[in-house]
């Protein structure tokens, strides 16, 4: 064992970043694993977030950091790749936690902090992983504002594609659906967007047309070019948990069927294994960078009152041993 901590957080985003902040601010040793590969990193700005608002996700996570080292908390980057416990056998015994980063290092921890966030998978059509993150969008809480009022089209992924679909009709009056091959509206839904005045267009996507560095519009099998400014996707949503797997956590499949989330066991983000906790995207798919920074806030708040109230009981048991020995020794 390399390095011992009190809390060892696995992943450096807006989640891990403001755990560690928390901690550190209650004097705790705690240690950022990070891989440096941030699932907003192709987005030119972080937004929904006060007084943060159009900031590069590369600088806010590099104020984020140095706010952790103010704090007395360590950075290092890498890749956690395992987390085993190394806690005694037996009920009722204090947790411990090895963890090991790709290049073999190990540091051990009295408690974990999952925080790695998602992996978006993409649509296997030319052009979007080029585009992601430019003209190629998911979320209209995060990107709406940047294409106001353009042609928008969205990519049919399966049934939430219409309700993605309405939900940027309040952006731009200009909306088309791309069925895909993969949406079949109900009658409702056609209703609904005929009421909205949402073009519909039939037949599989073949790729995006690129010209000049931008998007030129949807193409599909026919050959045919359909001209947007922006195109939305439905990405599948997969929780990067794999570290923790021999923990016996592992991601399940989410209710929305949009992907795979690591469940926790109440708001606070534990889990089923004493000692392990999950904030962020890894157990919340939807939650944009203020709602990750707020859950790993309250994470490592409740993780310090963890520790505290383990460190009590340790205080305790240490001075009922020493009242005995005392009782003994005036015997």
């Amino acid at each position: 064992m390399e390095e011992q901590y009190d809390v060892v957080v696995i992943g450096g985003g807006p989640a891990g970043l403001s755990a560690a902040v928390t901690l550190g601010r209650a004097l705790r040793s705690v240690l950022v694993i990070d891989a440096g590969e941030p699932r907003n990193a192709p987005a030119e700005g972080v937004h929904g977030f006060l007084s943060r608002d159009g900031m590069s996700p590369q600088e806010l996570l590099a104020v984020g950091r140095e706010e952790v080292r103010r704090y007395g908390g360590s950075i290092v980057d890498g890749t956690a790749v395992s987390a085993r416990s190394t806690a005694a056998p037996g009920p009722g015994l204090e947790p411990s936690f090895e963890v090991e980063l790709a290049d073999g290092r190990l540091v051990g921890a009295r408690r974990l902090l999952l925080a790695a966030g998602l992996k978006d998978v993409l649509p296997e059509i030319d052009g979007i992983h080029e585009r992601w993150g430019r003209d190629v969008l998911h979320c209209p809480y995060c990107h709406g504002w940047e294409v106001r009022g353009k042609a928008i089209g969205i990519l049919g992924a399966g049934p939430m594609s219409i309700h993605q679909t309405l939900l940027f009709r309040q952006w731009s009056p200009d909306i088309t659906l791309f069925l895909n091959g993969l949406v079949e509206p109900t009658e409702e839904e056609w209703e609904q967007l005929a009421a909205r005045s949402i073009t519909v267009v039939e037949g599989k996507v073949e790729s995006l047309g690129i010209r000049d560095d931008a998007l030129a519009g949807v193409v599909l099998e026919s050959g045919k070019l359909i001209p947007v400014d922006a195109v939305v996707v439905g990405p599948r949503l997969e929780a990067q948990g794999s570290a923790i797997e021999p923990l016996g956590i592992r991601a399940s499949g989410h209710p929305t069927t949009a992907g795979h989330f690591v469940e926790s066991k109440g708001p606070n983000g534990a889990t089923g294994v004493p000692g392990v906790w999950v904030a962020g995207n890894a157990t919340d798919l939807t939650g944009q960078v203020t709602a990750s920074a707020a859950a790993g806030n309250m994470a490592g708040a409740v993780i310090n009152s963890d520790l505290t109230m383990a460190e009590t009981r340790i205080a305790v048991d240490a001075r009922r041993l020493q009242s005995v020995g005392t009782a003994e020794a005036t015997r």
